[in-house]
């Protein structure tokens, strides 16, 4: 059964209105994925197939798809509504993503506002510690076995991890090949984590919960970054991770 959606999410940054704007429209692989910046109009096309439908940089911009091209959703709206704050030097922006799910309307809600919040977190982490330094984007998924209800636990570990890591907290983890990685633990919950080292965003994502396999995104900004070479390392570790399951 059909049924509209919408999350609304309000947050500050340490980022001018034009740094947020930059970051939504053309710097999107250093903090989602790489993809089609809007077209600058009204009208305009923008990723994903979806129209531009209100442009006034750097404060407004919304896209909207009647045809999102997946079985359990029929459309699309993001909104961004960014404000000055602090006389430019912050940024206040309002996100809402709305639009029609068309089956497993629970699942697919509570999937996509688990993932919001995990998405701008890492864009203000972006924003705050790397923006606007040029970006190697790569991202994998996990073997079937990584669809177990315990899959992600298992990620944790493997990355040596304590369960009850706080927020904030540096960490050593044990990354591909069994090196050692210094990260900052910036995100961690039943459902993602974020490390964030000197040079690279690495975000983890626990899909299993969802019906899906485990995800991981890797944002190097490193100015030698090898984002071939990042895909097959993680890869090669997240298999390892389930290769006993």
């Amino acid at each position: 059964m059909s049924k509209e959606f919408e999350i609304v999410r309000e947050f500050e940054v340490d980022a001018t209105p034009g740094e947020v704007w930059e970051a939504i429209t053309h710097g999107t692989g250093g903090y989602l994925w790489p993809m089609q910046p809007p077209e600058p109009r009204v009208g305009g096309t923008a990723a994903f197939g979806s129209t531009v439908t209100a442009y006034d940089p750097p404060h407004h911009l919304v896209t909207r798809s009647e045809d999102v091209g997946f079985p359990t959703q029929s459309a699309n709206q993001l909104e961004h509504v960014i404000e000055e704050r602090d006389g430019g030097r912050r940024a206040w922006v309002r996100y809402v993503h709305s639009g029609i799910f068309t089956d497993d309307w629970d699942n697919q809600y509570d999937g996509a506002s688990r993932h919001t919040d995990f998405y701008l977190h890492t864009l203000r982490e972006y924003l705050t510690h790397f923006a606007p330094r040029p970006v190697s984007f790569a991202q994998l998924n996990g073997p079937e076995a990584s669809q177990a209800p315990d899959a992600f636990t298992a990620v944790g570990r493997a990355l040596g991890l304590p369960d009850d890591v706080a927020e904030g907290a540096k960490a050593s983890v044990r990354g591909p090949g069994g090196r050692a990685l210094d990260a900052v633990v910036d995100y961690r919950d039943p459902y993602f984590i974020g490390l964030r080292t000197d040079d690279a965003l690495v975000r983890f994502f626990g899909r299993n919960h969802w019906g899906a396999p485990v995800g991981i995104s890797i944002h190097d900004f490193a100015p030698d970054a090898d984002a071939e070479a990042n895909e097959t390392d993680w890869q090669d570790w997240l298999n390892g991770v389930f290769s006993q399951s």
